[in-house]
């Protein structure tokens, strides 16, 4: 049975390219006329960032322990709540984390690396819209994605999620390019632990593939365009996807196997469009109404 209140979410690590899917289904909703609560991953982080700057310098060998990543560092316990009770009754409670480029919470006296209260979230959603690390997170402790009724993973080729990471923290959130390589070095393992297998528990992954010359991800360079790249769109249930139809639409398409389309990365906006619009529209079609 559905559930009243959906929830979507979208899991992908750091730097990935999350919110340019966020964006699609923010236009989905304006033109569909769906309200939704959106809920960003960060805000479920243990501690802001001046706490976790004097954990580093009074237990440096705990850095790795709390990347963002870990179990450790982030409240899943309320996190998980929070989804239970959305998908229940349409209500809960998050807040913010203030990063860089949220220049209007900074402008209304807000710090980078702080949180903002508590809060419920807004009356009267339609659907619950989550970004962030671990929206598809299952653990001996946790089960996060039973309460995802659409799970969608953004997962570009690791060199790629690399050079996007490096080039945004740098240019819009003023770490050293050392920096940001020590924190892609020292998070790997909880990497590997905690973000790479929710890749096998979505019902779609979008996988941004470039086609110029990534080999040293370190290297100060220029993100790949779209026009220079492919996405490879994998889907958990093959069986419920109009294939043809979207080999019609989505020009230079292709399959490269029997559950999985590649689109040119130009073409990435309007093959989500395609994609995720009627999935959200059956999402709202299935709630059950009291």
């Amino acid at each position: 049975m559905s559930r009243e209140y959906p929830i979507i979410a979208v899991t992908g690590s750091s730097g990935a390219g999350t919110t340019t899917v966020k964006r699609t289904f923010e236009r989905m909703f304006a033109r569909e006329d769906v309200h939704a609560a959106f809920v960003d991953g960060d805000a479920f982080h243990r501690y802001n960032r001046e706490e976790l700057a004097r954990i580093f310098r009074e237990e440096p060998e705990r850095k790795d322990e709390l990347s963002h990543f870990a179990v450790e560092a982030n409240l899943l316990e309320e996190l998980e709540a929070m989804f239970l009770e959305y998908g229940e009754h349409g209500s809960g409670t998050y807040r913010h984390y203030i990063h860089a480029e949220d220049k209007q919470m900074i402008e209304g006296g807000y710090r980078v690396g702080t949180f903002t209260e508590w809060q419920a979230l807004p009356y009267g959603t339609d659907l619950l819209f989550y970004e962030g690390l671990h929206g598809g997170l299952v653990t001996a402790e946790h089960d996060i994605a039973r309460h995802v009724d659409l799970l969608v993973g953004v997962a570009p080729t690791m060199n790629l999620e690399w050079i996007q990471k490096i080039d945004r923290d740098i240019k819009m959130r003023g770490y050293s390019h050392e920096a940001v390589i020590d924190t892609i070095l020292g998070r790997m393992g909880d990497y590997v632990r905690y973000i790479q297998p929710q890749f096998s528990r979505t019902h779609i992954n979008f996988q941004r593939v470039p086609t110029v010359d990534t080999s040293n991800p370190f290297e100060v360079q220029d993100i790949p365009t779209d026009a220079e790249s492919f996405v490879v769109i994998r889907f958990r249930d093959p069986a419920t996807v109009d294939f043809p139809y979207l080999l019609v639409m989505i020009q230079d398409a292709f399959m490269s196997r029997p559950h999985t389309l590649v689109v040119p990365g130009s073409r990435l906006s309007l093959a989500m469009e395609l994609i995720l619009g009627p999935l959200v529209r059956h999402l709202l079609n299935q709630r059950r109404f009291r």
